[in-house]
């Protein structure tokens, strides 16, 4: 990595973590911040269960294996945000609610909703490659597995940040953090085992190549999401809604933060240490 990528990585990434904290720990922008984590976090299931089906079908049973798990841990990422924003009387609107927004292209003349519509970040991020090429059937394993560890690695240094500044003075906020803290450990997690999946198929030196080549993109994209935020005069888009879910139940507050762990260490145990979605991917 060259050092002016290395230098805006860090610069970067400390701001993004300094501003997420901000708002996590300002109660007028917490809810919209959850309610983004979870859409992120859970949105990122169906395509890691596609990846794991394919996979499989594939004949690599470590692999499916690995993102079936993957899968598990981002379904209860997003019940944790879920949660979060319940102890708050708050939850995710309903998009496919949302009366659909459309607009067109002046260069090609197509048309698109606004749900479909890239964010600045995953279209800088993923720059080159259309929704066909990133879709889980037909996504390139190494395109997967090297832009999907960048954010993963980074997602598990940007969480355990965050949580260090979260008070402990209030219940809202103390398991919040140790949720923070769970979820960044799943997210090392991932990293790890996306790198191995890239050691049993390249030579070494590639993997740095490609490794070092979605970094530097990582950082194009994070410039291109704060070129955004400026032109949007820092107004974050409203996620959020008054009133609790009845499908999240209190009784999950234990499983959802830190007490879920030991549910984590016992599928860990079960299988050798593992080496951010469409949500990530097309979620990223």
């Amino acid at each position: 990595m060259n050092p002016l990528t290395q230098l805006l990585h860090l610069v970067g990434s400390g701001a993004v973590a300094y501003i997420t904290a901000r708002n996590l720990r300002d109660s007028r922008t917490r809810p919209d911040m959850l309610a983004g984590f979870q859409l992120a976090e859970g949105g990122a299931v169906p395509y890691l269960e596609s990846l794991s089906q394919r996979a499989a079908a594939e004949g690599d049973a470590w692999l499916a294996e690995k993102l079936a798990i993957h899968a598990q841990d981002e379904r209860r990422h997003s019940q944790i945000f879920a949660h979060a924003l319940k102890q708050l009387n708050k939850q995710m609107i309903d998009f496919s609610a949302l009366p659909k927004q459309t607009s067109t292209d002046k260069a090609s003349g197509t048309s698109e909703t606004a749900n479909n519509r890239r964010s600045p970040f995953l279209a800088a991020y993923y720059e080159g490659y259309s929704r066909d090429d990133l879709a889980p059937q037909q996504i390139d394993w190494i395109v997967f597995f090297a832009s999907t560890h960048i954010l993963e690695l980074d997602a598990s240094k940007e969480f355990a940040r965050i949580a260090k500044v979260l008070p402990d003075s209030d219940l809202a906020s103390a398991n919040l953090k140790k949720g923070l803290l769970s979820i960044a450990k799943d997210e090392e997690r991932h990293a790890a085992y996306l790198r191995e999946a890239m050691q049993r198929r390249l030579p070494y030196a590639e993997v740095c190549v490609q490794v070092d080549d979605w970094r530097h993109r990582k950082v194009n994209a994070m410039l291109a999401m704060v070129s955004n935020l400026f032109k949007q005069g820092g107004e974050l888009p409203s996620l959020t809604r008054d009133g609790a879910p009845v499908e999240v139940a209190e009784d999950q507050t234990e499983d959802q933060t830190a007490g879920n762990q030991s549910k984590s260490q016992s599928i860990e145990n079960q299988r050798t240490e593992d080496p951010k979605t469409d949500s990530e991917l097309a979620s990223v």
